[in-house]
């Protein structure tokens, strides 16, 4: 019989910053609240970006060209349109629903903004983008890029019209994800209809957490609100959730990947040597080039 995971903490989100002109987000780890880099491994880092209303730009607002190398990033839209450009010839917008999964890898230079009609028009605005750290043998991979639309992923409606699960990466109950990973992970959105009760199991190995998108729950009996993430212990395997109102909810469960790490502004790598390298690499045009 599966044991309970318990609840490690419940975390509410920190002071928000803005990233470019066009992200404001709370960064939940890594943080002083999770000081060990790898207390959510494969997952290094989850800037959330909470509901926030735009005005309408004649300026695109975002983020400039910047180097990544070493990682994966991973944008999901809730609200709004976001748009992507790469040194490596990737580009996409993604709408409410949808992802980009970007590999990084060997390294790349990157750019993330507003679609440029949101900007014009402006609205709601709500994302997530989450670091994933990828092993020491996937660290020179070559660069890659996945548009992962709403409709690509898997769909599995939950009985009694209770609500759904969108599979991002990996499984729910035998439902697959599209997105292509270098290690095992889980990654979901989960929608509960007020007073719908769910139970599911994940690897008591795997490092998991919930963020509350929308709504609140009881997670193993425990309420967790609005914008707050549950840190689970690696002590269990299921997970009971209980909307107390409509709510959508982003799991993150992966197996840890133990090696050491060496982070430096953008770059995720197992030594310093290795940062180093990627710095010298930027400089010396291996990254490509990208317009700003």
């Amino acid at each position: 019989m599966a044991t309970k995971k318990s609840i490690e903490n419940i975390i509410a989100p920190p002071p928000p910053h803005m990233v470019g002109d066009g992200f404001r987000v709370h960064n939940f780890f890594p943080n002083s609240r999770m000081i060990d880099k790898k207390r959510m491994s494969p997952f290094f880092l989850m800037d959330y970006g909470s509901k926030i209303e735009f005005g309408p730009s004649k300026n695109v607002r975002g983020v400039g060209v910047h180097p990544h190398a070493g990682f994966e990033t991973v944008t999901i839209a809730y609200h709004g349109r976001i748009a992507h450009h790469d040194s490596a010839g990737h580009s996409g917008v993604i709408g409410e629903g949808d992802v980009q999964w970007m590999t990084a890898g060997a390294g790349l230079l990157h750019k993330e903004y507003h679609e440029e009609t949101f900007s014009k028009t402006g609205g709601l605005f709500q994302m997530v983008q989450l670091w994933v750290n990828l092993p020491a043998k996937s660290k020179k991979t070559p660069p890659k890029y996945q548009e992962i639309t709403n409709a690509k992923m898997g769909h599995l409606e939950i009985e009694h019209n209770s609500g759904s699960v969108e599979v991002i990466a990996g499984e729910f109950k035998g439902v697959k994800g599209p997105a292509y990973t270098f290690t095992p992970m889980n990654v979901y959105n989960l929608k509960l209809n007020k007073g719908a009760k769910l139970s599911f199991s994940l690897p008591k190995n795997y490092n998991t957490g919930i963020l509350v998108i929308d709504g609140t729950a009881k997670f193993n009996d425990e309420a967790a609100a609005e914008d707050h993430f549950v840190l689970f212990k690696n002590d269990g395997e299921e997970i009971t959730v209980e909307a107390t109102e409509d709510t959508a909810l982003l799991v993150l469960s992966g197996e840890p990947i133990d090696e050491p790490i060496a982070a430096y502004g953008p770059f995720l790598m197992n030594h310093w040597d290795e940062v180093e390298q990627a710095i010298q690499d930027v400089n010396s045009g291996k990254f490509g080039v990208l317009e700003d």
